[in-house]
Formats: structure tokens, C-alpha cells, sequence
């Protein structure tokens, strides 16, 4: 199994005396060596699938792992092998000792989205920018491991951490966390509930951990506690490949893991198996500049390769033609297609011009982090009655679901349910049962309001009982929201998102047979994910991508633009 592997990544493989970092340059073939040590740990030295655990950074990586180490094992089945993001995991680990931290099971995980209305309706009307910026203070704070109170030692940012404190007890009133929380949550857990980490302890009996790099202090924590004094553990990474620190993640953890684990094993992956060595030379002179604590220098066996080629435009207008036209004339004279180029900038406001010159020359091309499928008007509709039968004091998912399709309840209902559940300090959903809301409103309001909450107590009860298909038939036939959207909308419109609709509901279906999740544990399953698996298609189209979104993928050609100073 280990033979097609070259000396470094076999020691990698091999090597369980204790931590070991995986110093992985670019290209250097790391999953490989991730997958062949997965597969290693089970067919070689006895380990159970279910107690071993690699965490990865998206939903593709890992779903592309656990399809690879399958085909290596023998019986070809990863299955009880836990492979996701920190953030699955943490969902794994609350989901199951929920009670401990005061949550209920079927907590909601809302998205930037949900969490931007939170905040603005905190902060009272501000403009996006506030939104933006007071989310990625909070989501620092988080990943920091920062408490409200903590925060607020910050003289320049009180307020912001005033805000925090309101924005954590709405959370906690609604009975949700956000993305942050679900790695948050379980250290504070493992912190002050000993058993509760001794659990997952003797669960996870092996860690790996993939683009070690890019973690936060944060998930440097859950990683350490779930490690335990027994230490088994692979961290994969380059301090190299750091980009991330923008969003909280902490090169810094490189030098914990040097000085927390003194018997750390380091070895470094440094034949590159992906780019010419005329490549890796000026990427070499570029970053023996960088701050660094390991050294290490990538080399390839694929020849000299062809020079790189450096144009100077006279503006973006003049770049962005220069770049489509040379890259149409490289098409036709190798006869390559247009998913073989990507056109890579800094930032998103750069594409502009681009995109300009490609519908120009009738080019078909595609934005990498465009909208993703979940974000879509319909398909948030669907998600938000899913949210609302998994947690029903969800309040943002209540405002959605009992607002589409309209049900004759109003804004004038709306607000005297909201004041009336502030004044008592509960969910909308509980409040509209409470019988002094009658004296608020008049028998038609107060039936449409308890004939839509009795159907939603109605169906969580067959969420948690009946086969998942069953229920999301059933609640899509309820609520009629086909006949809806072809009466709100034109009819092509409206079949494009019937169409959505329909995809969503059977992908939904397939996972939670093949997961064997009911309903209540797919919709936070949802909640992690930013794509449909289903829809990852393959298309015919140059890519237009940032420098970080392109992260990891692999292009027959590629330009690089915009490399300038303040760029």
C-alpha cells in the first residue's frame, strides 16, 4: 500500500511514537499521505474506524478523504470513520452533551445572514459596514476565546463588546449558536465537564488534523483537550500556505504545538509533484522572506519548465483584454478547453473587468464563491420551516415560515406577538399560546396564529418519529408552496424555483437514508453545509477566482493579475 509512496510521506505514514507535524509544502502530495495513514491506522495497526477522527477545512475535502481512504482499506468501507470540518465535529460533540451547556438537542446554527439581523436589530438600523465589522469583531472575540467581559478591556471597543454580551443572551434566548459557537461551545464544555471530555477522549483514540495552519486559538484548544496526555496525533501543515490570518487563524499555533508537545516529531514534505521547477524557484526566492519557524525549500522532478511570463498593462481595461486575448489564442493553438484556465486577483472587486472582456468574446466563465445553493430566496424558505420543527424558539425561522407562504397573519400580528413575547421573555412561538395574547388580538388573528403554531407542534412530532422522506412530503404538500410560487411569481421564475425546490428535497432525502439521520438531525446538518453535494458539476468554463478561494486547486494555466503594490 505504502510503496507508491516516496520516503518522507512513508515515514509520515508510519510514524505513531507520539505528535507528529507533517510540514507539507505546496503540492507535495499531503492528502495522499493523510489517506494512506487513515487507511494505515485500520488495516495495520487494529484501529476501529469510529475511533479515529481527521478533521478537515470545507465539506469537499472531506468528502473527497473519506472517499479515497475507502478505496484503500480493505472491505473498502470508511464508515464510522469520523471525517469534517471542526465545525462538524463540534455539532457532533453538542448535539450529544447538549443538557450539559443548557441547550436543548435540536439547537438552531444560524448563518452570517440570521446573525446580521440580530446585530443590526441590537445596534438599531446601522449601515452594513457596522453589520460587517461588528461580526468579524464578535467572531474574533470567539476564536480568540475572548468573553464579553474580556473584550470590553479593549477601551476603543466597548461598545462593540457590549454588544456582544446582548448579541450571546439573544442566542441563548433563541436557543442557537453561530458558527463560531459550535467549536467555542464544546471547549468551554471539555473545560468544566471532565467526564463529558473523558468521553471523547476514549472515542477519538487517534487525531489528525488537515491545513493545521489555518487554525484559530480556538480550535488549537479542542484539538489539544481531545488529544489529551496520550498525544496521538498527526498535524498536516505550512506555515507557507498561511493566508487565513484575517479571519482569526493563528500561525502562532504552530510554535503551541513545537512547545506544548516537547516529543513533537517534525517532518517536512518537500518534493513538489504539481508545478516546474522554474515555478517552485521564484516561489522559493519569494518566500525565503517570510517569518518562518521551520526552513525547508521545494523541489520537482518535472524539468526546467517554461519561463514565467511578466506583462505590464496600462491599466485594468488593458490588462483584462491582454489576458483574455492571450489566453483565446492558447486555447486554439493546444486545443484546450475553457475549464483548463483560471484568472486569478486579490480581491472580488477585481473581477470586474474581467467579466467585462469574457461576455465580450462570448467566453463562458464562472465567479468562484458566487451564491451558494443555500442562499437561494426558495430554498431558505424550506430551510426555514426545517429550523423551526428542530428548535421552535427559532424566532428568525418563525418569522419566515409563518410569512411564506402568506397565511392571512400580518404585520399587525407580528407586532403585538413580538412585544407581547419580549414583555414575557420568550420565543414568538411560546407566546402565541399564552392566554393573555388574546387581549392583544381578535379571534381571526389569534386562530390563523395558533392554527399555524399547532401544525408546526404537529409535524416536530412526526420529525422525530417518521422516516425523513415521509415528513418532508408531507410538510411540502402542507404549506403548498408550489401553488404559492406560481401565484407570487412568473411562471418561468417560478418553475426555476419549484425546480430548486425539488432537487433540494430529493438530495435531502438520499443523504438522510444514506446517513440514517432523521429530519431534526439533517437541518443542522444543513446548517454546516455550503453546497449541495448533488450539484457539484463539472462545467466547461474559464474560472474566475481570489488568490484564497483558489486555495488547494489545480489549473492547466493560470494568470495571476493585479500583482501590484497596494494589491
Amino acid at each position: 500500500m505504502l510503496s507508491k509512496l516516496n520516503s518522507a510521506q512513508r515515514e509520515a505514514v508510519k510514524y505513531l511514537d507520539g505528535p507528529l507535524l507533517v510540514l507539507a509544502g505546496a503540492g507535495s502530495g499531503k492528502t495522499r499521505v493523510i489517506t494512506h495513514k487513515l487507511a494505515y491506522l485500520i488495516n495495520e495497526c487494529g484501529y476501529a474506524p469510529r475511533n479515529i477522527a481527521a478533521i478537515t477545512f470545507t465539506n469537499k475535502a472531506a468528502t473527497e478523504m473519506r472517499e479515497r481512504v475507502g478505496q484503500l482499506l480493505q472491505g473498502g468501507s470508511a464508515k464510522g470513520m469520523t471525517v469534517c470540518t471542526f465545525h462538524a465535529l463540534g455539532m457532533q460533540i453538542l448535539r450529544a452533551e447538549a443538557p450539559l451547556l443548557g441547550y436543548k438537542k435540536n439547537f438552531s446554527i444560524f448563518d452570517s445572514g440570521d446573525t446580521a439581523k440580530i446585530i443590526a436589530e441590537l445596534l438599531g438600523a446601522p449601515d452594513k459596514q457596522d453589520i460587517r465589522e461588528a461580526q468579524s469583531t464578535i467572531s474574533n472575540w470567539k476564536a480568540a476565546f475572548l468573553t464579553p467581559e474580556q473584550a470590553a478591556s479593549d477601551s476603543e471597543k466597548q461598545h462593540l463588546a457590549l454588544l456582544y454580551g446582548r448579541y450571546q443572551e439573544t442566542l441563548r434566548a433563541y436557543q442557537a449558536t453561530d458558527f463560531d459557537d459550535l467549536i467555542r461551545l464544546p471547549v468551554e464544555l471539555f473545560r468544566t465537564q471532565p467526564e463529558a471530555l473523558e468521553r471523547w477522549q476514549k472515542r477519538f483514540l487517534y487525531l489528525l488534523v488537515d491545513e493545521y495552519q489555518d487554525t484559530n486559538d480556538c480550535q488549537y484548544q479542542m484539538m489539544k483537550l481531545l488529544a489529551g496526555d496520550r498525544a496521538a496525533l498527526t498535524a498536516v501543515g505550512d506555515d507557507d500556505q498561511a493566508i487565513y490570518a484575517w479571519r482569526g487563524a493563528s500561525t502562532a499555533n504552530l510554535q503551541n504545538l513545537h512547545d506544548d508537545y516537547p516529543r513533537l516529531r517534525v517532518i517536512k514534505l518537500e518534493q513538489n509533484y504539481r508545478s516546474s521547477q522554474r515555478i517552485l524557484h521564484a516561489a522559493n526566492h519569494l518566500i525565503k522572506n517570510n517569518s518562518k519557524l521551520y526552513e525547508k525549500k521545494l523541489w520537482s522532478e518535472h524539468g526546467p519548465g517554461e519561463p514565467l511570463r511578466i506583462f505590464a498593462a496600462k491599466d485594468d481595461e488593458d490588462e483584462a483584454e491582454s489576458v483574455v486575448l492571450r489566453m483565446l489564442a492558447h486555447k486554439f493553438e493546444h486545443n484546450a478547453k475553457y475549464s483548463d484556465y483560471a484568472i486569478l486577483y486579490r480581491s472580488n472587486h477585481l473581477s470586474r473587468a474581467f467579466e467585462e472582456q469574457l461576455r465580450a468574446q462570448n467566453v463562458p466563465y464562472s465567479v468562484s464563491g458566487g451564491t451558494s445553493f443555500f442562499e437561494r430566496t426558495e430554498i431558505k424558505d424550506i430551510i426555514a420551516y426545517l429550523r423551526l420543527l428542530s428548535n421552535e424558539d427559532d424566532d428568525p425561522a418563525f418569522i419566515r415560515a409563518v410569512t411564506t407562504p402568506k397565511r392571512g397573519i400580518g404585520n399587525v400580528t407580528l407586532e403585538r406577538l413580538a412585544s407581547h413575547a419580549a414583555s414575557r421573555h420568550v420565543s414568538l412561538f411560546e407566546a402565541a399560546f399564552e392566554p393573555a395574547l388574546a387581549e392583544q388580538l381578535n379571534a381571526r388573528q389569534l386562530d390563523d396564529l395558533l392554527e399555524f403554531c399547532s401544525f408546526i407542534s404537529r409535524m416536530q412530532e412526526r420529525a422525530e418519529q417518521d422516516p425523513c422522506n415521509e415528513v418532508l412530503d408531507s410538510l411540502l404538500a402542507a404549506i403548498d408552496y408550489e401553488a404559492w410560487l406560481f401565484d407570487s411569481q412568473e411562471p418561468r421564475q417560478a418553475e426555476t424555483r419549484w425546480k430548486n425546490v425539488q432537487d433540494f428535497i430529493g438530495w435531502m432525502k438520499r443523504k438522510a437514508e444514506a446517513d440514517e439521520k432523521n429530519l431534526l438531525a439533517m437541518t443542522q446538518t444543513i446548517a454546516l453545509m455550503s453546497l449541495l453535494e448533488s450539484r457539484d458539476q463539472e462545467t466547461d468554463a474559464v474560472t474566475l477566482s481570489t488568490l484564497h478561494a483558489a486555495k488547494g486547486l489545480e489549473f492547466g494555466h493560470v494568470f495571476l493579475t493585479g500583482i501590484e503594490e497596494n494589491i
